[in-house]
């Protein structure tokens, strides 16, 4: 009753339950879009493959470590579950950030509310894609819980220290088996923790690193051994490694392969260094937020490509940098100068979705009975209503046990119809851009003999012959053909 009572007291625990409440209110809608976002679509289909016996990676493939694909495949690729569980991680996550924000601003209650605010906005709304239930989405809650701990740390028992710092390493690894880049967090950690002034190196290295390095290897190890015990090795690690060294390359061409990402780590390199040369005159605080960020920066132009969702995994450091402007005076010109620069490389080279009324006015109007299904559809994507259609007319014309096969990007339509993707691959840009992908399709259509097959716009022509195919249908731009031998 006293810890209640003293709570009540507490002038953060009320804005807590206010700013949880807002959260909740701003990522509501999320709940009830339809089927429409292109990497939902691809998770969805391949928790459909893994529930029909596949094996991930070398029967159902993705790009992405293993446990995103294994929460969709574990709630059936059901959008509103799903959803509803990156509502609840975003909502954790919040109270992880405002007790963190606690320690890192002590001196002033407005830098802690002004930055928690700050981010339950962000996170919450459709501005930097807080609504879907993508891997960003679900890797800031441990990562968040993994900073309060290394934080807070000085307020365990120094007996604790060592369990404390295992503790925070296995959530990093939980984020990164979530989503490779979460590494990029971890090495903010760990450079934070090695550089700090307050203890000699080989106490930092025995108390500190080893045990953070620890807890964040071992999942990681274990996982790769579970693949290498059921033969699926090889594929997990390209999938973990290889096609993801791939597509960083892609577009971090300038003079040689990787030039660009070669300048970005040189930048980054010189951050960490000048952060080094200051250690002694700035707190752990500081220093931690300070690398948190650059680290985080470096992690939103890693892959050369500007999807908004990328903005997620810097949204905490970016938050906990605008309350350490108002908390430390004497750095706040750095401070805002860091942020000013962030901004400008972010706002120019990210297309944001300054959207966020008329998102929650397309949600209003629709359950006003103001919009139609179709219009409500329209929305999130133009396409979203044919996708509808084309699933529609699907479910009318097979059976159960008829196979479909769809040519495009929109592999939410395997889970709109309750079909089972005929190959690994579940979308067009993965059939082309992986060696067996084209020799694959071909075997499974000449094997399964699908009895519709969908060409969808706007993606290259269908590789191979239609012989046994008559054209029955087109619905947006969409062809849909049905076997007839």
């Amino acid at each position: 009753m006293k810890t209640i009572s003293k709570l009540e007291k507490s002038k953060y625990f009320w804005f807590l339950v206010l700013a949880s409440f807002i959260f909740f209110l701003l990522r509501w809608p999320s709940l009830y879009e339809p089927y429409w976002y292109g990497d939902e679509g691809v998770y969805q289909a391949v928790g459909i493959l893994i529930n029909s016996g596949e094996k991930l990676y070398s029967g159902a493939w993705e790009n992405k470590p293993p446990l995103l694909p294994v929460l969709y495949a574990l709630f059936n690729s059901d959008q509103f579950i799903l959803r509803g569980l990156s509502l609840i991680s975003g909502l954790v996550s919040v109270w992880f950030f405002l007790l963190a924000a606690m320690k890192l601003f002590p001196k002033s209650k407005y830098a802690t509310i002004i930055a928690t605010s700050i981010y339950v906005f962000l996170f919450g709304t459709r501005l930097i894609e807080g609504n879907i239930a993508n891997a960003e989405n679900f890797m800031i809650l441990p990562i968040m819980a993994s900073a309060f701990l290394i934080i807070s740390n000085e307020n365990f028992k120094k007996t604790l220290n060592y369990k404390i710092y295992l503790l925070a390493g296995f959530l990093l690894s939980i984020s990164f088996l979530i989503k490779t880049v979460a590494v990029f967090d971890f090495l903010a950690f760990f450079t934070a923790l090695l550089i700090y002034k307050d203890l000699s190196l080989k106490e930092k290295i025995k108390e500190r690193i080893i045990p953070l390095t620890l807890g964040f290897s071992i999942p990681i190890f274990l996982i790769m051994f579970y693949f290498l015990t059921t033969q699926n090795f090889k594929d997990f690690m390209d999938a973990l490694l290889l096609q993801n060294l791939a597509y960083v390359g892609y577009a971090n061409e300038f003079l040689f392969p990787q030039g660009l990402l070669f300048i970005k780590g040189v930048l980054l390199l010189f951050f960490i260094i000048a952060l080094y040369l200051y250690r002694k005159k700035l707190s752990m605080n500081v220093l931690f937020i300070f690398l948190w960020f650059g680290f985080s920066l470096f992690n939103v132009f890693f892959s050369g490509r500007a999807y908004t969702h990328y903005l997620i995994t810097l949204l905490p450091s970016f938050c906990l940098m605008i309350g350490l402007a108002i908390e430390e005076r004497k750095i706040r010109i750095p401070t805002v100068s860091a942020l000013v620069v962030g901004s400008m490389l972010i706002y120019f080279t990210f297309n944001l979705k300054f959207e966020v009324l008329s998102y929650y006015t397309n949600v209003i109007s629709f359950f006003a009975g103001q919009k139609s299904v179709a219009e409500y559809q329209s929305y999130f994507d133009p396409n979203t209503p044919r996708d509808y259609e084309i699933a529609r007319y699907i479910k009318i014309n097979t059976s159960s046990d008829d196979k479909v096969f769809i040519w495009g990007n929109n592999a939410q339509v395997y889970k709109l119809t309750g079909k089972t993707p005929l190959i690994r691959y579940t979308v067009t840009y993965h059939i082309i851009n992986f060696p067996k992908g084209f020799s694959e399709m071909e075997e499974a259509i000449e094997n399964e003999k699908p009895k519709l097959i969908v060409v969808m716009p706007n993606v290259p022509q269908f590789p191979f012959g239609l012989e046994n195919y008559t054209e029955i249908m087109d619905i947006g731009g969409a062809m849909i053909y049905e076997k007839v031998l």
